[in-house]
């Protein structure tokens, strides 16, 4: 699990895990642990997320930029962004963004600390990264993408939704710790940052994804 350190200024995020240090290997792992079905997850999130033509977007703990890059071909004209933790990450997705001719921004940035004002999305999507954090850090993130989201904007966090299945024994073998009704209490902090209309289905087998809207003030 990864975890954030103290910084300074002008100073990227320390951070330590091995996954956000393993950026050379995340496509080929990602792709399978899904069973070759990754995707096919980064479509469905992006419909999810109902992106439409000049759409500002910001895809938080972008990893390579795979599902990113999926969102900027929806959006168009619209300003596409993406923020990891992980140096490492953020590079190998403005390699991939630079081969595929695509124009996104990617840049090193932490979930709860995230450099945009206010009201600067359309769309925050999230894929696979909150159960990495601590509660604190996931309260502390789901407030930040309240702020940063447009009146009328959406927030779509697709995560793991429990232990059962393959999928889950995978991600057991892998480190990860299962908490009881996850999804549920996403749900219960996106609510608690002030998005509203709060909602929550399958994306696939051993997926979730959770959605909700950034209302009036």
């Amino acid at each position: 699990m990864p975890h954030h350190a103290a910084r300074t200024a002008g100073q990227a995020p320390q951070t330590a895990g091995r996954t956000i240090h393993a950026a050379r290997w995340y496509d080929l792992a990602a792709w399978l642990c899904s069973f070759g079905r990754e995707p096919s997850i980064r479509r469905r999130t992006v419909e999810l997320a109902g992106i439409r033509e000049g759409e500002s977007v910001l895809d938080v703990g972008c990893g390579t930029g795979t599902l990113t890059l999926a969102a900027k071909r929806r959006a168009g004209a619209g300003a596409v962004r993406g923020i990891d933790a992980s140096p490492e990450m953020v590079q190998v997705a403005r390699d991939k963004a630079a081969r595929q001719g695509v124009e996104v921004d990617f840049q090193v940035a932490l979930i709860e600390d995230l450099p945009f004002p206010d009201a600067s999305f359309d769309v925050v999507l999230s894929s696979l990264m909150l159960h990495h954090l601590p509660d604190d850090l996931k309260r502390r993130g789901f407030l930040e993408i309240r702020r940063v989201l447009k009146q009328g904007g959406r927030l779509v966090a697709v995560d793991l939704s429990g232990a059962n299945g393959i999928m889950g024994a995978v991600m057991r073998l892998m480190g990860h710790r299962f908490e009881e009704d996850y999804i549920g209490r996403l749900r219960t902090m996106a609510e608690e940052s002030g998005l509203a209309d709060i909602e929550s289905g399958t994306v696939s087998a051993g997926l979730a994804y959770v959605r909700g809207y950034a209302g009036k003030e």
